[in-house]
This record gives structure tokens, C-alpha cells and sequence, in this order.
């Protein structure tokens, strides 16, 4: 998943469990995987355009979610992006900005209205050839959704699931006197562990996006690995990150590709309408917003 993942638990059988969670989570990214050729999802990538490919039910439900959301061509998800990413590929050694003409032949392979799912015989059919589905802004919330039910389900009250700028957290905190959990937003203008503040959250999911990680400069100009669906191009906003707070993970996957596209105050203003859902951005100007929810509970960094 190129990230570091952490995991934590209280339980009577701790290193049992914590052992099958890793399990798991290797299976999750053997078949979920965009980059292996061996992945259950690149033999749906490999037969576009020529045949549907019947998958996993977990890999079906995530890709019918997913979906779901990227035919709203108002925000920024969309997971058929994948011919897109695999031609600029921003976040390897030979990144590169391409000519118009080649994001422009791109363009007609990203549509996500073009994914064909069978729902009764759990068939995947992509109807051009080149089309390619992603999942990767989505996969890490699903999968430490799924890690906590497992764990849960097992007896766990007390832990932490750390998928690398994706946090959950399983109840409250075994120490700190207010038995809440600390968990750092980073300062998306400095290095890694530098933050910008801390979020005081019990049993509850944080999901930060940023621009601030995976980039490359060309002729001076500074790119970034969160694309525009209409231009071919990555999202040009004054949004540095966007932190999510939701009960679960996905939700925050989802809402922190989706709204990347707003504006900062705009984000503040939408998401401070949805229940259950906060959120802090910090724009490029390095101005740090909150929502109503969680004034009480955010810790700014000197």
C-alpha cells in the first residue's frame, strides 16, 4: 500500500489477532492492487474491452461505491482515473508532465459511466480497451473499516489502525485521563511529523489528503498526484490538505478525494451541513479552517 502501517490493540489475544489482521491486510492489497499484473483488478484492467470478469464480493462492493460517487463529475473522485495516473505517474522516479495529445487520448478512457457491473453474477466489464480502475482513493478506508469489524467482532474494545495518513481508532484511549485519543494533522509545508495540530477524538476515523507528499517540479512548476477528470490535469485550488473526522474510515476516503476540488471555505461551509462528518483544511496560504464540530477539539501547533 506504500505507506507504513501500524496497528495496536488491547485483548487478551493480542498477538493472535493482530497477527490475522496483517493477514488480511496483505490479501486486501494482493487483490485490490492497481500496480500488480497478477491482482485480482488488473484482470478487470487487462480485459477491457474484451470481456466482464467476475471478482470478489468485497472488491465488487467497493467498486460499486465507488462508483457511485465518480459519475458526479463535480467532484474530484473518480475511479476509472487510472489510464490518467499511470501516464503522469506522479509519485515514481520517472514522473513526467505528458503532451496534450496524450492526456487528451486519456480523456476518453476515464469515463466511469463506462464500468458495466453485474450485480447478480458479481461481473466486472469495462467497455473500452485502456480503461483501467483505480481504487487507491478509496481502498485504504475500506480496508481499515473492514480490519476494525474483524477485530471488534473478536472482542477488541481498545486499539488503533494506522494505514498511513489514515487513522482509526477503536474506542477510548487506555491512558490519557480524558480517554480520548491524540492524533496529529501534519503541517503540509514542513517535513513528515512537523504537525499543525492535534485532534482530540474517541472511536472515530481521521483521513488527511494532501498535495504535500507525492509531487515532482518540471520547468519550475510543482505537480501534484490529484487530478481533474476534465482537464487531465491536477486539481489547481488553494487547498494544502484536507482533513477528514467520520465514523468510518471509507466515509473519510471518500469525502477527502471529493471535495479536494472545492474551495477551502466552500469545503467548511458543505461539510459542516452533514452530521456526523468534520472536518480542518489548511489552504496554501497556510490558513487553518474547522468545522463547527470540532472547535473544542482541535489544537493548533505553534
Amino acid at each position: 500500500m506504500g505507506t507504513t502501517i501500524n496497528l495496536q490493540i488491547e485483548h487478551e489475544f493480542s498477538h493472535y489477532l493482530l497477527n490475522e489482521a496483517k493477514k488480511r491486510l496483505l490479501d486486501y492489497e494482493k487483490r485490490f492492487s492497481a500496480n500488480d499484473a497478477n491482482s485480482l483488478l488488473m484482470k478487470v484492467n487487462q480485459s477491457a474491452g474484451i470481456e466482464a470478469v467476475a471478482v470478489d464480493p468485497d472488491i465488487f462492493e467497493l467498486i460499486k461505491i465507488g462508483k457511485a460517487y465518480s459519475v458526479d463529475s463535480s467532484n474530484t473522485l473518480n475511479i476509472a482515473i487510472g489510464p490518467l495516473i499511470k501516464l503522469w505517474k506522479i509519485g515514481f522516479s520517472d514522473a513526467k508532465v505528458p503532451t496534450q495529445a496524450e492526456i487528451d487520448e486519456r480523456l476518453t478512457l476515464i469515463d466511469p459511466n463506462l464500468i458495466q457491473l453485474n450485480d447478480e453474477k458479481q461481473r466486472v466489464y469495462l467497455e473500452r480497451k485502456g480503461m483501467e480502475i483505480d481504487l487507491g482513493a478509496l481502498a485504504k478506508g475500506f480496508f481499515a473499516d473492514q480490519i476494525k469489524h474483524f477485530l471488534k467482532k473478536a472482542g477488541v474494545k481498545k486499539g488503533i489502525i494506522d494505514l498511513g495518513g489514515n487513522v482509526l481508532l477503536l474506542g477510548s484511549h487506555p491512558i490519557n485521563p480524558d480517554t480520548l485519543w491524540r492524533v496529529g494533522v501534519q503541517n503540509p509545508f514542513m517535513t513528515r511529523n512537523n504537525l499543525a495540530g492535534l485532534l482530540n477524538v474517541k472511536d472515530k476515523s481521521v483521513v488527511t489528503s494532501g498535495i504535500y507528499e507525492r509531487t515532482f517540479v518540471y520547468n519550475g512548476e510543482e505537480y501534484h498526484h490529484i487530478f481533474d477528470s476534465k482537464t487531465g490535469y491536477p486539481v489547481k485550488n488553494n487547498i494544502a490538505s484536507l482533513t477528514i473526522v467520520s465514523k468510518e474510515s471509507l466515509t473519510g476516503e471518500l469525502y477527502t478525494t471529493m471535495y479536494y476540488k472545492a474551495e477551502a471555505h466552500d469545503i467548511i461551509k458543505q461539510i459542516n451541513q452533514i452530521q456526523d462528518v468534520e472536518a480542518v483544511v489548511i489552504t496554501k496560504e497556510s490558513e487553518i479552517l474547522i468545522t463547527h464540530g470540532l472547535v473544542n477539539d482541535f489544537i493548533k501547533v505553534d
